[in-house]
């Protein structure tokens, strides 16, 4: 008998009986007590879809019986239950189903059978920007620009409801995706006809992690990965090594939640925990509130990790009573997870894990993390002398001729190096969390009763992640004390954190251009990587709200706010952080004052009808797209182009020149093309070519639905460097050959190179890959014409996205690099023993003089399934396939 079969139980809750699979039908000869709760879910999965092919009895057992101190490599495959898209990353998982529809169509198949399987909830939130801030009509202003922006996309997204069945959209200016999430879309315990199971969710944004706040099983991927679970295909994984953190005490008097995240990003990257399980346990969770839960999973991408996650306990069920869940569903979230062992209390039996690591919240303190990367964490007082220490770098490559005399708003100031010409609220990371929003709130009000002010070089912005917080600040009379400091609600979706930061002011902008200026933002976000907050700054620092406003008012990061003043009050004598700094007590009974159930029953009352502009669009009903060839938006892409019913197999390599030679920690946001488009550009030529005027071009996220631009801005980032043009920043590259041509674009040096048949490579350093989980990070390098990269690691997300699209993803045995090899990127590369389930192949780099470098790379194809997607040239073929032959 399978070990599903006997699973199978019955629970009643509130007068009614639902069915459920019971993990505890696996004792004695599997102790659940052993078990991290991430694990019992993934257990819960397995033994739920066992079916004796894609999930055997022996995968059952070999999860339940796992020695998670000694782990013994084993493939298993995970079905989430739900897929949670932004429209960054959503649009061209729409468009590849649109053309799915079409190819399917071509190989004798039904369009109709394209669908999502599971519920699919599209969330607009990545496509507004701040053009407008510090004023009362900016939220509206912002919203119109984005709606004039993106009408095309929208109208797209909307036959995409219409024609796809499981799909839903939440219209724009509703909420960043992460707390939509949370608040509402959540469910902790899904119920379907009948049957209970774990709520659990794929997501094509990486901070889709944060859910993992209230013990919601789910992580970031691909659009790529993102589209094979909608479409019924399990994720082959392998089991996870699970790194146990033991929380211990209590937050002290001036910390806060993001301090406690930032101290968490930089302990856990220090451990070293990519493509690992992290869970939190331990007495101190009992003080940890859910918003805090949240923020700490939000970062998991930031920490590396698959997902940091919190067991259901008796502040999960507080948190979805207060975010307007009925109580039937509260009930039925704690029967549950008590009946599977789920539920955690102080006195639980703790779990077996690979590694413990130890937290005390009493030894948080204030904190930012920066310049550059989230886990580089700055304690407050040292962030004048941190400033200072990069600003020596910067200056030895690019010297500033600073300070500048600006006339900007009426005013006239001088704007030197360390200037705050950003400071945002903004991020699901921070605005989820009431108590940092009403810090934030309260620090402004204390200010401003001192008649502080914002540095008039200060470009301010609060982005709430849902109208619950407007209303909840409203409430507590605060919105006035920020709106004094120029943090007027702006918009209501993902903003700075993502590159959507707007223009500075014309003026500002300028003097930072000719004077060489390295300038700072402090944001409330969980990203800071170079190029990717604003092209003018290149110091970027990452805060909780609250000393976001007090950044605001000083004007600089060269400063230290534990012992220099934050600015002068009315009377002309000086203010200190301390002065103006809430307690915790005050933020506490704040919180309990103002944030209800009702704020958020009221903001979620509508959420998936939209304004009137949203209701406008029409859209003809087809099963079908109705592709305009003259679209700048929405492409009909490639990837389906010349495709057979029988799979292509693996072709070897021979001839391969690398396109780029990159360093360490080289991100998606390196990759991906991102932000604004410059008219000089490949992606800008192109768009003037096709009658769009540099006004128009919108940012690359708008236009993930055309490969055509979308590949002209793959390696484009302003801030990359590739080792084959020494000496210049920027996504350049050469064509090598006949002495090497001259430095050029990389798109064009792509194209070059195509044009003669030759197949390319990228060589690159440790964690490749690393931040956001962008498909066109993979999908760009693939039309760019690679077919392998060889890396020194890969981040977990981006490694699985190159597979995905049939791109090579290969590691240097340890200790080699491109450099202890002498490869300089200017060989000819040929990579011999490339077959099914090999897990090496030899790679041979022969120089311009006939010399050769022979090496040993390993495949990081990591499973049978995985290799079953290689072969086909990628997961979406394979699906294809699939379904056209069933």
């Amino acid at each position: 008998m399978s070990t599903r079969n006997a699973a199978r139980a019955n629970l009643e809750v509130g007068g009614r009986s639902y069915a459920y699979y019971s993990l505890k039908s696996l004792e004695p000869d599997y102790p659940l007590a052993r078990l991290p709760y991430s694990i019992k879910v993934l257990l819960e999965n397995l033994l739920r879809h066992e079916d004796g092919q894609s999930t055997t009895r022996a995968d059952v057992e070999a999860l339940a019986g796992a020695d998670f101190r000694k782990l013994a490599p084993r493939d298993i495959n995970f079905t989430p239950a739900r897929v949670i898209l932004q429209d960054f990353t959503g649009v061209p998982c729409v468009v590849d189903l649109a053309a799915m529809r079409d190819a399917i169509a071509r190989l004798g198949g039904d369009p109709a059978a394209v669908n999502p399987l599971c519920p699919v909830e599209l969330v607009i939130d990545h496509s507004v920007m701040i053009d407008h801030y510090g004023s009362k009509d900016a939220l509206d202003l912002n919203a119109r620009i984005e709606f004039q922006r993106n009408r095309e996309r929208y109208a797209f997204l909307r036959w995409g409801q219409e024609a796809l069945r499981n799909f839903k959209v939440v219209p724009p200016d509703t909420g960043i995706v992460h707390q939509v999430n949370l608040e509402y879309l959540a469910r902790v315990v899904f119920e379907n006809d009948g049957l209970l199971y774990p709520d659990t969710c794929f997501g094509t944004d990486s901070h889709t992690t944060m859910v993992n706040g209230i013990g919601v099983l789910g992580w970031g991927v691909g659009g790529i990965e993102a589209e094979a679970a909608m479409l019924g295909q399990p994720s082959s994984m392998l089991i996870p090594e699970v790194i146990g953190v033991r929380v211990t005490g209590r937050l002290a008097e001036g910390a806060t939640a993001t301090d406690l995240v930032l101290t968490v990003t930089e302990m856990l990257r220090k451990r070293g925990v990519v493509e690992k399980f992290v869970e939190f346990f331990g007495p101190g969770l009992a003080g940890l509130s859910a918003a805090d839960r949240n923020t700490i999973g939000n970062m998991a991408p930031e920490y590396g990790a698959t997902c940091g996650i919190f067991p259901i306990d008796g502040e999960t069920l507080n948190y979805l009573r207060l975010t307007g869940r009925s109580e039937e569903q509260v009930a039925v979230v704690e029967a549950y997870a008590r009946a599977q062992g789920m539920w955690w209390t102080p006195d639980a039996p703790e779990a077996e894990y690979t590694d413990v690591l130890h937290l005390d919240l009493g030894t948080i303190v204030p904190s930012l993390a920066g310049p550059k990367r989230p886990q580089d964490r700055v304690p407050l007082p040292q962030l004048g002398a941190d400033f200072r220490k990069a600003l020596e770098a910067e200056q030895a490559l690019r010297p500033s001729s600073g300070p500048a005399t600006v006339d900007s708003g009426g005013e006239r100031f001088a704007l030197g190096d360390g200037a705050v010409v950003i400071a945002a609220i903004t991020s699901c990371t921070n605005t989820s969390n009431p108590g940092v929003l009403i810090g934030a709130g309260l620090l402004a009000r204390k200010a401003r009763a001192l008649g502080l002010a914002s540095r008039p070089w200060v470009k301010t912005s609060l982005a709430p992640g849902s109208p619950a917080v407007t209303g909840y600040l409203a409430k507590a009379g605060l919105l006035e004390d920020l709106e004094h400091f120029g943090f007027h609600v702006a918009a209501y979706g993902c903003t700075t954190c993502i590159g959507n930061s707007g223009p500075l002011d014309e003026p500002i902008s300028a003097a930072i251009q000719q004077h060489g200026l390295c300038v700072s933002a402090v944001l409330s976000g969980n990203r800071n990587f170079e190029g990717r907050i604003h092209q003018d700054v290149r110091m970027n620092y990452l805060a909780s709200p609250p000393l976001v406003i007090a950044f605001a008012i000083a004007g600089t990061t060269d400063v230290d706010l534990t012992t220099e003043p934050v600015g002068t009050a009315a009377d002309g004598r000086q203010v200190f952080l301390a002065d103006i700094w809430p307690s915790n007590q005050e933020i506490q009974a704040e919180v309990a004052r103002s944030v209800t159930a009702e704020l958020f029953r009221k903001s979620y009352a509508g959420v998936l009808t939209g304004d009137a502009r949203w209701q406008s669009l029409q859209v003809a009903g087809s099963q079908t797209y109705g592709w305009d060839p003259d679209s700048t938006y929405i492409r009909h892409p490639p990837y389906f182009e010349g495709m057979t019913p029988a799979a292509p197999g693996i072709a070897p390599i021979r001839g391969a020149r690398c396109l780029a030679v990159l360093g360490d920690s080289i991100t998606t946001d390196h990759i991906s093309p991102a932000g604004s488009i410059k008219k000089d550009g490949p992606a800008g030529r192109y768009l003037t070519a096709h009658g769009v005027q540099p006004a128009d071009f919108n940012s690359f996220g708008s236009r993930r639905g055309n490969h055509e631009v979308m590949v002209r801005g793959t390696f484009a980032n302003t801030r990359i460097r590739n080792a084959l043009t020494p000496g210049v920043e920027g996504g350049v590259s050469r064509c090598l050959g006949n002495g090497g041509g001259p430095v050029e674009p990389i798109y064009d040096v792509a194209i070059e190179y195509a044009a003669a048949g030759t197949p390319l490579i990228v060589l690159a350093g440790k964690e490749y890959g690393t931040g956001s989980s962008r498909d066109w990070a993979a999908k760009g390098t693939l039309l760019l014409g690679v077919k392998a990269v060889i890396a020194e690691s890969f981040e977990r997300i981006h490694r699985s996205n190159l597979v995905g699209m049939g791109v090579l993803p290969l590691t240097f045995a340890q200790g080699e690099n491109a450099a202890t090899l002498g490869l300089d990127g200017t060989e000819t590369f040929d990579i011999d023993g490339l077959a099914p389930h090999a897990a090496e192949v030899g790679v041979t780099a022969t120089r311009a003089d006939g010399t050769a470098a022979a090496f040993r790379a390993r495949v990081r194809i990591n499973t049978a399934k995985e290799w079953d997607y290689f072969s086909h040239g990628g997961v979406l073929q394979y699906m294809l396939r699939q379904m056209a032959a069933s």
